[in-house]
């Protein structure tokens, strides 16, 4: 019985241990997988931009080439409104809420110093060191005095603008003149003689239209005519030099060529901004103009009265002291707070580089931050003006780079535009403003 037991067991024994191989042993080893290779995770960056829709719109071409090639770095676009002060407040507040996004804006060359001063924007110093990015295609004094703060670089241009006088070739040659004036006097000089022969069939007509009405633009002018006379607003260690002799002297002259020479309308301190002045001057009406480069594609347009007789040149300046251009246009910065800092650099270096700067030049009209996209042929044959502009920026500007910017220009415009109107006597006028601005600069710790 009990052999016949073992023998049963030896059989189910046996019968396990075959299953058991057939099992296992048949299974195919499995070749050891490498691991996996990682791949670079995808960021996404917000950048902020308002504008025009047609420039919107090619901001968004701008980004579509970007990640091409960037694959792993996306770019949401976050539209800002058209108007500056808005499109400001739209970037003050998240940035003064410490949020990390948007990643990267573009900013008016006003407020950099502002955002720079709140610790808003980051230095680029590291990035710049980093990559042996050269800077030395950008245009000097744009870059000293409009994107360095504290001896940090905190923004890049984009695109520049600065004042240009327009005047009209056509009656500068048929007055006998061969040349546009080198000093306000001589401005005065052709306005008063060609504004006097024009009138006698074009009643409307003056000799030199500008931007007087209170309003940011004002201080742009106020500022190129004080500087061309050896003036400005702040002296190199901040503090202010508003009622200086020279600066009395050129706000003397904004005055006298309203109600002395007559040259400018009585409406300059009312209503003229930018645009009332570019269609006085492209109906025909105006001898010189004061504007931005933004004019002179609408000057030559096929419907414009004026296409073809339009030429552009430095403004002109006090004896013994060079021609001022206020530095205008929009510049690129970095959100300090944002948490994709090197995604960032990217997408600036690339928004900078050579061939998207040409395209805003050749798309847009834009004058670029490079100096290099001035010289290149193709922009040259359908911007032919450039290379005049290109000189002028090459001496344009800046506005104060100070934390309380908004302040002090709200109280030059005051002052300025009561003067030229004839409400106060220059010098008091600038007494005042003088004023004014050291309590402002008070109020800031100094």
């Amino acid at each position: 019985m009990y052999k016949k037991i073992s023998k049963i067991l030896v059989f189910l024994i046996v019968v396990a241990l075959a299953s058991t191989f057939m099992f296992t042993g048949c299974k195919k080893e499995q070749p050891s997988q490498p691991p996996e290779e990682e791949k670079p995770e995808k960021v996404t960056i917000v950048f902020a931009v308002g504008g025009a829709p047609s420039e919107v719109d090619y901001w968004h071409k701008v980004i579509e080439e970007f990640e091409k090639k960037n694959p792993n770095i996306s770019v949401d676009l976050l539209r800002q409104p058209m108007e500056t002060s808005t499109r400001m407040q739209t970037l003050v507040t998240p940035l003064s809420g410490k949020e990390s996004t948007p990643d990267v804006f573009l900013m008016d060359v006003a407020w950099v110093g502002q955002f720079a001063a709140s610790n808003w924007l980051a230095p680029l110093d590291d990035f710049i060191s980093k990559d042996n990015y050269d800077l030395s295609v950008f245009f000097k004094k744009t870059l000293e005095f409009a994107d360095t703060y504290k001896g940090k670089i905190c923004a890049l241009p984009v695109y520049i603008d600065a004042g240009l006088l327009y005047y009209r070739k056509d009656l500068l040659e048929k007055y006998g003149f061969s040349k546009p004036p080198e000093l306000w006097s001589d401005l005065v000089t052709i306005a008063q003689k060609v504004q006097e022969g024009e009138r006698k069939t074009n009643p409307n007509f003056w000799g030199f239209v500008w931007q007087g009405k209170q309003y940011e633009g004002l201080v742009c002018d106020f500022l190129e005519y004080i500087v061309s006379n050896g003036g400005n607003i702040l002296d190199k260690d901040g503090k202010p030099i508003l009622n200086s002799e020279s600066n009395i002297e050129a706000l003397t002259f904004m005055r006298d060529l309203i109600h002395k020479y007559k040259i400018s309308p009585p409406n300059t301190y009312t209503e003229m901004t930018e645009e009332p002045v570019r269609m006085t001057f492209q109906s025909g009406n105006a001898m010189f103009e004061r504007n931005w480069p933004y004019a002179w594609g609408l000057h030559n347009a096929d419907d414009s009265p004026v296409k073809g007789k339009v030429g552009i040149a430095p403004l002109p300046h006090f004896p013994g002291h060079e021609s001022a251009a206020t530095l205008g246009g929009w510049h690129i910065g970095m959100n300090i707070y944002s948490k994709r800092k090197e995604a960032t650099w990217e997408f600036i270096k690339f928004v900078e580089s050579f061939e998207t700067q040409k395209g805003f030049a050749m798309n847009l009209g834009w004058n670029p931050g490079r100096k290099d996209v001035y010289d290149d042929p193709e922009v040259v044959e359908k911007s032919p003006h450039l290379k005049a502009l290109k000189d002028v920026f090459v001496g344009a500007v800046p506005r104060p780079g100070v934390p309380y910017y908004t302040k002090l220009s709200d109280a030059i415009q005051k002052y300025v535009n009561a003067a030229i109107a004839g409400k106060m006597d220059p010098k008091d006028a600038l007494n005042k403003a003088q004023e004014e601005v050291e309590e402002i600069i008070s109020e800031y710790g100094g």
